[in-house]
């Protein structure tokens, strides 16, 4: 027998072991459901909600390290559920699941900040494994939290980006890949590199997805500054402290 999700659920404590926290949003209970029981034994601390306006109250109370995102709900497309996750918690990993598979909509979700995208039918080991790797993704630390390129900064434990002194605030997803290129200043990364390396596995084979965050970087770090990343035509990109 099914047991309905209901958005009224309780809060589950924080475990003494630091147990990840994942809300679940999706309108469908029995997905919902399925979701939440699978990732409760994979050990996850699990909040579920049926619509868009109760998942942006609930994250605000149950704080959780990651989001499995239902891209149709009844009252907020899951778009606009997201941009008001990223209001309070801007490096919020957030995962889309929807029953659209195709290239055109996986970009679209990720266009709009998403970090993963999981079409319907899926694979309750995929999801669960796609969802640790955001959460070690978004904690991963160094033992030298700072990086400095020219004049500017990432701060690899709070989770920063500055550029001469001026905050800049990135989704998870951009904050690792500009994390690679700054790790990595004046070598040339290719796209394929860059793809491996932020999103982990195969992508489809498409390169679009590496540019369509390249241009989202640019535009947040250059504005109103002289540009630090450079296109290598056949090549890749190249971070380098801005010309003066």
């Amino acid at each position: 027998m099914t047991t309905t999700v209901h958005t009224s659920r309780a809060l589950p404590a924080r475990s003494d072991d630091g147990a990840p926290r994942v809300l679940v949003v999706d309108d469908e209970p029995a997905i919902a459901e399925l979701l939440s029981l699978a990732l409760e034994y994979e050990g996850w601390d699990v909040c579920a909600a049926e619509s868009g306006t109760a998942a942006v109250e609930l994250a605000r109370s149950f704080r959780p390290d990651a989001v499995l995102l239902d891209r149709r709900l009844p009252d907020l497309d899951g778009v606009e559920v997201l941009r008001r996750l990223r209001v309070d918690s801007p490096g919020l990993p957030v995962v889309f699941v929807t029953a659209r598979d195709g290239d055109g909509d996986r970009i679209a979700g990720l266009t709009a900040r998403g970090d993963d995208y999981v079409p319907k039918p899926f694979s309750l080991e995929e999801v669960a494994a796609r969802l640790r790797r955001l959460v070690r993704r978004a904690a991963r630390t160094a033992d030298d939290a700072r990086l400095v390129v020219g004049d500017l900064t990432l701060d690899e434990e709070r989770h920063e980006v500055t550029r001469g002194g001026a905050e800049i605030h990135l989704s998870a997803t951009e904050f690792e890949l500009l994390r690679h290129l700054v790790r990595n200043p004046g070598r040339v990364l290719s796209r394929d590199e860059l793809r491996d390396w932020v999103w982990q596995y195969d992508f489809g084979g498409s390169d679009s997805i590496v540019e369509l965050y390249i241009s989202y970087l640019r535009r947040k770090l250059d504005a109103g500054r002289s540009p630090m990343i450079r296109t290598v035509r056949g090549a890749g990109y190249v971070l380098e402290p801005a010309s003066s």
